[in-house]
C-alpha cells in the first residue's frame, strides 16, 4: 500500500487535515470539528488512503510559520498550514515521534504544571504584599521575610505602627507563639523596633492595611496548596521505576529536601521519561539548554551561544540540581573550582558542570542503575 503523509492544523474547536502521497499531491482535505465521532471518521478515512502503519509527529507552530515562507503564497490558511505540516513531516528526517507516555508521567506532568502555576500565583501575591506593607510601613515591609509563615503570620493580625507600640513585645510574643510561630521572640522584636521608628499615619492606612491582611491570608492559602501537591508529587514519583535513579544523583535526591524531589519529577515531567526519543546525552542537553551551539558565518567560526530553542523548564532543573550539588557533592565542588580556576564566571561553571551532569545521568538510567561516587569496574573474564 503506497504511503502517505497527513497533517493536522489542530484548533480550539475545529481541525483542518490534508493528506499527500509520496509526489505531494493532495489526496484529502477536509474541516472537522473538535469532537470525537468525526475525528474517528477522519482517522479512518486517512488509513483507508494508504498505510496503517503509520507514526506520530509533532511541528511547533514556530516551525510551520517559518517553513511557510518556502512555499508559494502570501495568505494563512488552516488549509495550507495542515499541507506544510503534511509536507514538512514527508521531507524531514529530524522529527521527534510522539509515544505514549505511561500513567505516571503525564500524572507527574499535571501535577508539576500545576505546581509551577501556584508558584508563579504566589510570587505575585508576594510582590501585591510588599508593595501595599511598603506604602503604610516601609520599615516592617524590610524587617520581615514575606515568604515565611511568620511574618505572615503576624500580618494577619497586626500592620500599622500604633497597633504594634501598644500591644509591646512581650505581648506580640505571647500572641505570635499561640499560633505556633517559631523564633516567636525575634519576630516581635523586630516588628516593635520597626514601629518604634515610624510615629507617622499615612494616608489610606486603613484601607490599606484591610488590603495587606487579605493579601497575607492568600499568601498562607497558597503555600498551603503547595505544600499539599509537593505530597502528592513525592507519592507520584516515587511510583516510576527510574525514582531510584534519578534521587541517587545529588542534587535530585529525596534525602536532601523536598525541593530536589520536585526537580526530579519535573525532569521525568519534561523528558517524558523516556531517554530513547533523545537518542543521545547531546541531544537531551540541547532540549534541556545546557549545551551550546555554534553561530558560525563566513570567517568566524568556533563561536558558541546558548540555543534559542530549548526546554526553560528542564533547564531550571539541570542547573539548579547542579547548584545544589556543588554544596552537597565533592565531585561537584571540585568541578565547579576547576572551571572557575580557568576563568569561567559562575554561570559559565554551573552550565558546565549542569552538562557533566546530563552525561552521569544519561548513562545511569541507560544502565539502569544508581549513582556510585567510584562507578563499577568490569573485570574481563
Amino acid at each position: 500500500m503506497a504511503a502517505i503523509w497527513a497533517g493536522i492544523d489542530a484548533g480550539k474547536t475545529h481541525h483542518h487535515c490534508v493528506a499527500i502521497d509520496e509526489s505531494g499531491r493532495r489526496l484529502l482535505s477536509r474541516r472537522v470539528a473538535n469532537d470525537e465521532p468525526e475525528l474517528l471518521e477522519l482517522l479512518a478515512d486517512v488509513l483507508a488512503l494508504g498505510d496503517a502503519d503509520q507514526s506520530v509527529h509533532y511541528i511547533s507552530g514556530r516551525a510551520i510559520h517559518r517553513a511557510s515562507e518556502s512555499y508559494r503564497g502570501k495568505g494563512k490558511t488552516d488549509a495550507k498550514d495542515a499541507a506544510i505540516i503534511a509536507d514538512q513531516v514527508r521531507i524531514r528526517r529530524d522529527l521527534h515521534p510522539l509515544r505514549v507516555g505511561d500513567e505516571t508521567v503525564i500524572d507527574l506532568k499535571i501535577l508539576t504544571g500545576r505546581r509551577t502555576d501556584l508558584v508563579a500565583d504566589r510570587t505575585r501575591t508576594v510582590n501585591r504584599l510588599r508593595a501595599q506593607l511598603s506604602g503604610i510601613f516601609p520599615g516592617l515591609e524590610r524587617a520581615l521575610d514575606l515568604t515565611n509563615t511568620g511574618p505572615l503570620s503576624l500580618l494577619t493580625g497586626y500592620r500599622t505602627p500604633a497597633a504594634l507600640r501598644r500591644l509591646g513585645i512581650k505581648r506580640l510574643e505571647t500572641w505570635l507563639r499561640n499560633r505556633s510561630v517559631r523564633n516567636a521572640d525575634q519576630l516581635a522584636q523586630k516588628a516593635v523596633q520597626a514601629a518604634e521608628r515610624q510615629h507617622t499615619s499615612l494616608p489610606g492606612e486603613r484601607l490599606t492595611s484591610q488590603m495587606v491582611h487579605t493579601l497575607a491570608k492568600e499568601v498562607m492559602a497558597l503555600n498551603q496548596q503547595v505544600a499539599e501537591l509537593d505530597k502528592l508529587i513525592e507519592a507520584r514519583f516515587r511510583d516510576h521505576h527510574h525514582f531510584d535513579v534519578i534521587t541517587s544523583m545529588s542534587g535530585l535526591g529525596v534525602i536532601l529536601g523536598a525541593e530536589f524531589l520536585i526537580l526530579g519529577a519535573e525532569f521525568l515531567a519534561a523528558t517524558g521519561g523516556d531517554m530513547s526519543a533523545f537518542g543521545t546525552p547531546d541531544r537531551l542537553a540541547g532540549f534541556g539548554g545546557v549545551a551550546p551551539v555554534p553561530r558560525d558565518s563566513g570567517k568566524i567560526s568556533g563561536n558558541l551561544r546558548r540555543p534559542q530553542r530549548y526546554s526553560r523548564r528542564l533547564q531550571r532543573v539541570f542547573c539548579t540540581s547542579a547548584l545544589f550539588s556543588i554544596r552537597r557533592c565533592d565531585e561537584s565542588r571540585l568541578f565547579y573550582d576547576r572551571k572557575r580556576a580557568e576563568g569561567k564566571r559562575h554561570t559559565q561553571a554551573v552550565l558546565a558542570l549542569a552538562r557533566r551532569r546530563v552525561n552521569v545521568l544519561w548513562a545511569l538510567l541507560r544502565d539502569g542503575r544508581c549513582y556510585q561516587p567510584a562507578p563499577p569496574i568490569s573485570v574481563a573474564t
